[in-house]
């Protein structure tokens, strides 16, 4: 009897750290696939341009990058640099890149505006019709010309820092007309009620495509000179750090993403930049445009003095104090510790100067 007992109380116990173990393993797994154990998405929205410029947040969008850091991100399109920044001063949005000489601009005047990243390095070009675009052989042939630009455009003040530089008055001996959109500056290009105008991608092969010549691009005139970079209001780093790493971490992966696969790339790019593929593979990888989540802090401060010197704005601030590395360089290290051998990265941080 009492060896029939201990058979029973051994089997029992077995038997009880037998459904003991498999309940913890599926409570476990349970717990795993709970929604509600899953990292909330933060909310972030993202202002931007249909161009191919832009390109890192298509990718971190399509690729689901952003989701992979804990962002919600929501895309708002804006036709010019102006109007996107004015939507982050307002608090519509967190965050855009819309160039260069806008930011600064805006930083000029008093806006609480940071820069922290980068996107886009070069990226414009003047263009005009053929008959017109034989009249342009160097900067001083752009005397007593008409051009058409955006007002704010990167490319408009690289244009006219070049004149500077080569010793021409754009204010005098030059007319140049701001218009609204760089569809708006084709247009007139190709009516000829201007001489030529500049554009940024992907207008500038668009133009062509309609009949307009390539005069110049941004890069000849100032190589690798800054143009999309990271803007935000300081306010909202500093109450919200800890978003604005991870966002930058999602461009980090988006930028690998975009140099190993061209075509995939091209076609998330299409639907956004709405216009012909080929167009958007000659601009995002012809050799006239560069994407780099880099801030680039000594592009930034060389233009800066560009932008000054060449009259665009006067202002005697120190525009380091509104340019923030930080972000960028905790993005690094963290997308570093998640890939430690990838070659794209360490390059990334080997190239990156604070």
């Amino acid at each position: 009897m009492k060896k029939r007992i201990l058979t029973i109380f051994i089997l029992l116990l077995t038997l009880s750290i037998l459904f003991s173990s498999c309940g913890g393993q599926k409570a476990q797994k349970t717990g795993l696939e709970n929604p509600k154990d899953k990292k909330e998405l933060k909310d972030f929205n993202v202002g931007y341009l249909a161009t191919p410029g832009h390109v890192l947040y298509f990718v971190a969008k399509e690729k689901g990058y952003f989701e992979e850091e804990g962002l919600n991100v929501n895309m708002f399109l804006f036709t010019n640099s102006g109007e996107g920044l004015n939507a982050i001063s307002s608090g519509k949005v967190d965050v855009g890149s819309f160039g260069t000489a806008a930011p600064l601009t805006f930083i000029s005047k008093g806006t609480d505006f940071v820069i922290f990243g980068g996107q886009q390095t070069e990226g414009h070009g003047i263009v005009a019709l053929p008959e017109k675009a034989q009249e342009f052989t160097d900067l001083n042939s752009f005397k007593g010309k008409t051009i058409a630009t955006v007002r704010l455009a990167t490319g408009d003040v690289i244009f006219r820092a070049a004149l500077t530089e080569a010793g021409i008055d754009w204010k005098n001996e030059l007319t140049i007309n701001e218009l609204d959109s760089p569809a708006a500056v084709i247009e007139a290009v190709k009516k000829g009620s201007v001489d030529a105008g500049i554009v940024w991608t992907p207008f500038i092969k668009f133009g062509e495509k309609q009949g307009l010549e390539i005069v110049k691009y941004s890069g000849e005139l100032v190589k690798m000179h800054t143009c999309c970079r990271q803007v935000a209001l300081s306010s909202n780093i500093k109450e919200n750090k800890e978003n604005f790493v991870k966002f930058m971490a999602a461009l980090i992966k988006a930028y690998k993403f975009y140099l190993e696969n061209q075509d995939e790339t091209v076609d998330i790019i299409s639907k956004y930049a709405k216009t012909d593929k080929d167009i958007i593979k000659e601009e995002t990888y012809g050799g006239h445009i560069y994407s780099i989540p880099d801030p680039d802090k000594e592009g930034v401060v060389k233009f800066w003095d560009l932008i000054n010197k060449s009259g665009y704005i006067t202002s005697d601030l120190n525009i380091e104090d509104y340019i923030d590395t930080s972000i960028y360089k905790l993005a690094l290290e963290d997308v570093l510790k998640e890939y430690p051998d990838d070659e794209v990265y360490k390059k990334l941080k080997a190239d990156f100067k604070e």
